[in-house]
């Protein structure tokens, strides 16, 4: 895919090759910034809360410590998402309509850290993910190739079936013991709310249909009403205005293998917003340079350090708001800005936070399955441009998908290993991560692969033609652009 449509070319400065500014760098009234960068608070909310909503519910937090992370969490995505659209000089930011959010992908080992060593540790970890994101943003930049869509496509499937399950314990509830634990009653309504939100999805138009999650979670809310489902009993004392000390759990702690699972989300984070950079530099016309990438990548790297501190979550590039930027044809970076300030401002409402984390746990179980399926169906799409011309990229997706549903479908089955071994194989993402990485660096960058330094596939010898792609790239899918140019997108980002 190439990053310049036929909007004229860009120019140092912000500027096209004609004078003008750029459709990028260009300003709308006011009028229309807030309207617009409402639009994108829509679009991604959902996907947004939905981390901490899950995330508290598995770990077994209470109503008003969820809701002290929904406001972080929409707090640093407002900041990273002003970062990312404005940017801080030549260190922070992409500088293109990029809206920020929690991702999907730290989900998993989030709730195996928070679980096994506590809040604390979980911190600790993304404090290190974050430094670890910041010094490898340059670097990632270059060497973005060995995470083509055989490998992301393979994370991103596995991704979305291993927070099915996380779903499912929402529906049905997490004690067996409990009376309504599995009843026919929570069962109908989740699977209502899956009806209402693919019925809105198939048939709803423009933002409509974009807002199928939110008001399938307004409806299944009014729903549950009568039924005695929902609680609304800490609204009433949460202030209307605050912000939560920082390090609310406590003191940061530091266990190894929840910095490597963590360090290992932050390379999953940056595939996905690699692709999403160049989704959206490629929908505005504007030419991504290496060193734009890095300073995008670095963006994410601090979420890590704000996360990690202010109570929050990683944040990703939102794909639902890149699909937004292509359908408004909005390609000012300054609409993001001002959706990037909202989320802020709704970070510092705790009433608000409250209301979200009180939303019944079978509705929040139905939309999150409905969010998490179609993050397996991305990662399957992704997969459709890998090569299987040889069997070794389909040897490489079994195997890797295999071990990294293993500790889904059997939970203790690393039990005995040591406590550190323990968490990093028995997270789905970071297992899957480790062996598809590892087995495309040996089976197509390795002595003997089909690939030349660059990426690029091998003629065949004699040439008969192209030879077919080993690393899941389509033909064609080199980089493009000269040695600053970045490289193409190696899949749809999921994780959001």
């Amino acid at each position: 895919m190439s990053t310049v449509d036929s909007s004229p070319p860009t120019a140092p400065g912000g500027t096209t090759a004609t004078g003008a500014k750029h459709p990028v760098d260009q300003v709308p009234p006011v009028s229309r910034l807030f309207v617009l960068g409402l639009q994108h608070v829509l679009a991604m909310y959902t996907g947004c809360v939905t981390v901490p909503l899950v995330f508290g519910a598995a770990v077994g937090l209470d109503t008003s410590t969820i809701g002290l992370l929904i406001n972080a969490d929409l707090l640093v995505a407002g900041i990273v998402t002003v970062i990312q659209s404005l940017g801080v000089g030549r260190l922070l930011g992409v500088r293109l309509p990029v809206v920020a959010g929690a991702t999907f992908a730290a989900v998993s080992p989030m709730i195996l850290i928070g679980n096994e060593y506590g809040m604390p540790a979980l911190y600790g970890a993304m404090l290190v993910a974050g430094v670890f994101g910041l010094a490898l943003a340059v670097p990632f930049a270059r060497v973005v190739r060995f995470f083509p869509p055989l490998v992301s496509g393979t994370v991103v499937t596995v991704i979305g079936l291993s927070l099915i399950g996380v779903s499912g314990g929402l529906i049905v509830g997490n004690d067996p013991e409990a009376a309504d634990y599995a009843s026919p009653r929570n069962l109908a309504l989740a699977a209502g709310i899956v009806v209402v939100i693919v019925a809105i999805s198939r048939w709803g138009r423009g933002l409509v249909a974009q807002l199928a999650v939110l008001i399938g979670l307004v409806l299944g809310t009014l729903v549950a009403l009568p039924m005695g489902l929902t609680d609304f009993s800490t609204v009433g004392d949460a202030a209307w205005i605050g912000l939560a000390a920082p390090f609310h759990f406590g003191p940061p702690e530091f266990h190894v293998a929840a910095i490597v699972a963590m360090c290992t989300v932050m390379l999953v984070i940056f595939t996905e917003s690699t692709a999403d950079m160049l989704a959206v530099a490629d929908m505005t016309g504007r030419r991504l340079s290496r060193a734009d990438l890095a300073r995008g990548l670095a963006a994410d790297g601090l979420s890590g350090l704000l996360a990690g501190s202010m109570n929050s979550f990683l944040d990703t590039a939102f794909a639902q708001n890149v699909g937004l930027v292509e359908m408004s044809r909005v390609r000012s970076r300054f609409v993001v800005t001002a959706a990037g300030v909202m989320l802020f401002l709704l970070g510092l409402v705790p009433k608000l936070g409250e209301v979200v984390a009180s939303l019944p746990a079978p509705v929040v179980g139905g939309a999150g399955l409905v969010m998490f399926a179609t993050v397996t169906a991305v990662g399957i799409r992704t997969l459709r441009t890998v090569s299987f011309e040889n069997n070794s990229n389909l040897l490489i997706i079994a195997v890797s998908i295999g071990v990294g549903m293993l500790p889904e479908a059997a939970p203790d089955i690393y039990s005995n290993l040591p406590r550190e071994v323990e968490t990093i194989a028995g997270s789905a993402i970071t297992s899957t991560v480790i062996v598809a990485f590892t087995l495309n660096l040996l089976f197509n960058h390795g002595p003997g692969s089909r690939l030349r330094d660059d990426g690029t596939a091998k003629a065949a010898t004699p040439p008969a033609g192209p030879a077919a792609p080993t690393d899941g790239r389509a033909e064609g899918g080199a980089g493009h652009g000269g040695a600053d140019a970045a490289p193409t997108p190696t899949t749809s980002a999921a994780g959001s």
